[in-house]
């Protein structure tokens, strides 16, 4: 009777574990876990490629605060800054946070989508192509601002991990020259702009693509732009370097001759942004990484200076006269003492950059290309290259013009209550401003001076 009884409790439980497995197995099947990772496709892993590294192109506390501040934002003026023994000396703790996000971000995404890309058939790499093409784009773009920083750096054999099968000997990567690095960028990007002249996406693919990309939405045409625009501010990086000189006169050449060929972003409409969007300016880090300890939103004295110097209608749009400056904007001059700097900073003369556009506005956008700055490439480029001063003239201006609407854009999205919003300038204004001693083309023999004036405060 005992062996019959345990038989029985055996098979019972025999079936209940069997029913549990089975109802198990339907769950999963229904409902994926989601700390397991999912078979990886060629347009979420492009996805990823194009939200890599979005601290550094999103406006946000890390970017802002952790590393442009102390770093860039003293060494180029666009930020003031109450002096301190050691203030040029190179934070160690900014740099390594933007060398590990481009490495642990757009690189390691990148390698791995193009591992999978070059996986597939011929078939499906012209159907994908589209995407290899974007996201070399977005990668690039990344990568020269890792050369333009740090020159030498591991680029043609770096994120290879996966592609190895782990082995860390063989991936341990060498350095290329940035020379090289810029060389092999020029080259790709060259060859895709010859290939969107003939691109043809297949409508289903095109749809996956318009889904997939967080950027541009598929935007074939703003891609194509940013792509030639991306060139022409690498080759005008290189302008100056012995080495490229025949390349830099035969694409810029090219490029300018030819905007059906070489479309370029010429417009704050087609301009590549990425747009926050957050509860509060809090949660997005604007105000910490501007306000933290009153210190970083402090106007620049030079770029101040330039800009009352010559009525640049951008003034009132990007600061703001301090609490008790009466209307006045006075920038914090680096020259004097960290004693006087520190007076003017605790009677409230001193301007910040505007609260409105700036330091509370949850919407402000994160650039990777404008207008204004294409523009102004373009002007130098007819400039130094082409040599024709007609040309050069109007580019500065449309991108001088370019560069205030992008602003008075920004400004005007805002949601910041506690700045008053600033009503665009009048073509009259603009005209005029463009007429003013520091400002006119026609009358400052160093057009490259202007030009760059321009691009600093445009960028």
């Amino acid at each position: 009777m005992k062996k019959n009884l345990s038989k029985i409790i055996i098979a019972l439980g025999a079936i209940f574990v069997l029913a549990t497995s089975c109802s198990q197995k339907q769950l999963e099947d229904k409902y994926a876990d989601p700390t397991k990772t999912a078979t990886a496709s060629i347009e979420r892993q492009f996805t990823g490629v194009l939200t890599a590294s979005m601290d550094y192109v999103r406006m946000e506390y890390t970017k802002l605060f952790v590393v442009e501040q102390p770093t860039m934002g003293h060494y180029t003026q666009v930020m003031g800054w109450s002096n301190s023994n050691g203030q040029y000396n190179l934070p160690a703790g900014p740099i390594a946070n933007r060398w590990d996000n481009y490495y642990n971000g757009v690189m390691i995404q990148y390698r791995a989508f193009m591992s999978l890309y070059n996986s597939q058939t011929d078939a499906d790499k012209l159907n994908f192509k589209i995407m290899k093409m974007t996201s070399s784009i977005y990668f690039y773009d990344h990568t020269q601002q890792m050369v333009d920083i740090w020159g030498k750096m591991a680029f043609t054999q770096a994120g290879m991990l996966r592609n190895n099968g782990g082995d860390l000997v063989k991936s341990k990567p060498k350095y290329d020259n940035g020379e090289d690095i810029y060389t092999a960028m020029l080259d790709d990007l060259k060859q895709m702009a010859e290939d969107f002249k003939t691109i043809s996406v297949p409508s289903n693919y095109l749809k996956i693509f318009q889904t997939q990309d967080p950027i541009l939405k598929g935007d074939i045409t703003k891609w194509r732009k940013y792509c030639n625009s991306l060139r022409l501010r690498m080759l005008m990086r290189v302008s100056g370097v012995a080495s490229f000189q025949t390349r830099v006169n035969a694409e810029v050449t090219a490029i300018l001759n030819s905007s059906t060929d070489y479309p370029l972003i010429e417009s704050n409409d087609d301009n590549v942004i990425m747009q926050s969007v957050v509860s509060t300016y809090e949660s997005s880090g604007l105000q910490s990484a501007f306000e933290t300890w009153g210190t970083y939103d402090i106007a620049p004295y030079t770029m101040i200076e330039h800009m009352k110097a010559n009525s640049d209608p951008r003034l009132a749009v990007v600061f703001e006269p301090g609490s008790s400056a009466n209307g006045t904007y006075v920038g914090l001059d680096p020259m004097q003492n960290a004693s006087i700097q520190d007076a003017q900073l605790a009677a409230g003369t001193v301007s910040r950059y505007n609260g409105a556009t700036f330091t509370r506005n949850r919407l402000y956008p994160g650039w990777l290309c404008t207008a204004g700055e294409t523009l102004l490439h373009k002007a130098e480029a007819y400039k130094k290259i082409l040599n024709n001063d007609a040309a050069a003239k109007t580019a500065y201006e449309s991108g001088i013009k370019a560069s205030i609407g992008f602003y008075y854009w920004i400004n005007s999205i805002s949601l910041d209550t506690r700045t008053t919003k600033t009503p665009a300038p009048s073509d009259a204004a603009i005209a005029a401003y463009l007429t003013a001693s520091g400002i006119n083309w026609a009358t400052n023999t160093d057009k490259i001076k202007l030009i760059g004036y321009q691009e600093w405060i445009a960028t």
